[in-house]
């Protein structure tokens, strides 16, 4: 079993592009974690502090996803992606972690972001949930070869 599932949120389209790219290079599987109600550019607001993101953010407010990942026993490897909010994972990557059993998976984390690190949002995800595997945790931009993704994670 060596099989690669890269799941993905993006609220804007950047984060899916770079996700496909590593699918792409990886010859993995693309799953995107979705949002029953999608985020609009107001959502999306992190300057206001009654925006939809703020609000989930700040009381840890977990939405809903459309889809479970139906064959997650088929998988070792899981690419799991994201953009950066508040210096961390969106609550809806904690909402997937907690909806699918990553036990026993090697996770590959990456992030996008325009300036962020993302070191806080690596010891986010492992003090959340500590009883998890995460292999490694890289910031892509999309700008990365095919081959920097493979090395990533071979």
């Amino acid at each position: 079993m060596n099989n690669i599932l890269v799941s993905y949120f993006s609220a804007s389209g950047t984060t899916k592009k770079v996700a496909e790219k590593v699918a792409t290079a990886v010859n993995g599987d693309l799953f995107e974690i979705e949002p029953k109600e999608k985020y609009t550019e107001e959502d999306l607001d992190w300057t206001n502090k009654e925006s939809r993101s703020s609000i989930e953010m700040n009381e840890n407010r977990k939405p809903e996803i459309v889809n479970k990942v139906s064959n997650l026993e088929n998988y070792e490897k899981i690419v799991l992606a994201f953009p950066i909010w508040w210096y961390k994972e969106p609550t809806i990557i904690d909402q997937f972690l907690e909806e699918n059993d990553m036990n026993g998976k090697k996770i590959y984390v990456f992030v996008t972001s325009g300036s962020s690190s993302i070191d806080s949002t690596y010891k986010s995800l492992q003090n959340t949930f500590p009883n998890l595997e995460f292999i490694s945790g890289k910031r892509f931009t999309g700008a990365e070869s095919e081959e920097d993704y493979k090395d990533w994670i071979a």
